[in-house]
């Protein structure tokens, strides 16, 4: 599976209809989820990639409602709206990995809303000089002062990958 499907109004691509498909099924599963919705303006550049996606004061997060694509228009209801909002599109990039559709409005042409699955954040533990100790597939580092241990399994394929990229 490639890592991005664009649909763009007008596009020769033979494949644009089917990324069309591609995408408004991604969005019909998004019905009940939590999603969140962020809009920016896109640089002179053009380069969506210099946006700042840190949430800000109007960003939003809400389970979305009935999320379905007529034509070429994006159709939704936020919680305990009787209206339906939607908006007609001119590009529609989706990045299969990180779960973010890129939406670029007809009517608005220097904005792009990003709808995504909420962000997973992982916790990280900061262990300093510890005792390292390796058993079978296990790894284990002990840290007395935290009192913490973290104990890794490995497959006998990770381990290989592990002493390779340590040599």
């Amino acid at each position: 599976m490639q890592l991005q499907t664009i649909w763009q109004l007008g596009s020769n691509n033979p494949e644009n209809p089917n990324n069309l498909d591609t995408i408004r099924e991604w969005w019909a599963a998004l019905e009940g989820k939590e999603v969140t919705w962020r809009q920016r303006l896109i640089p002179d550049s053009g380069d969506i990639s210099e946006l700042d996606w840190e949430p800000q004061r109007f960003d939003e997060i809400f389970p979305i409602a009935q999320p379905e694509i007529r034509g070429i228009t994006l159709y939704w209801r936020k919680p305990n709206s009787s209206t339906e909002s939607n908006t007609t599109v001119q590009k529609l990039a989706l990045h299969h990995t990180r779960q973010e559709l890129y939406i670029f409005p007809q009517s608005q042409q220097k904005l792009v809303i990003r709808v995504a699955l909420p962000e997973v954040k992982y916790q990280r533990i900061e262990i300093n000089n510890p005792e390292i100790l390796v058993e079978n597939n296990i790894l284990l580092f002990q840290d007395a002062k935290q009192l913490l241990e973290v104990e890794i399994k490995l497959t006998p394929e990770q381990l290989n990958q592990l002493k390779e990229k340590l040599k």
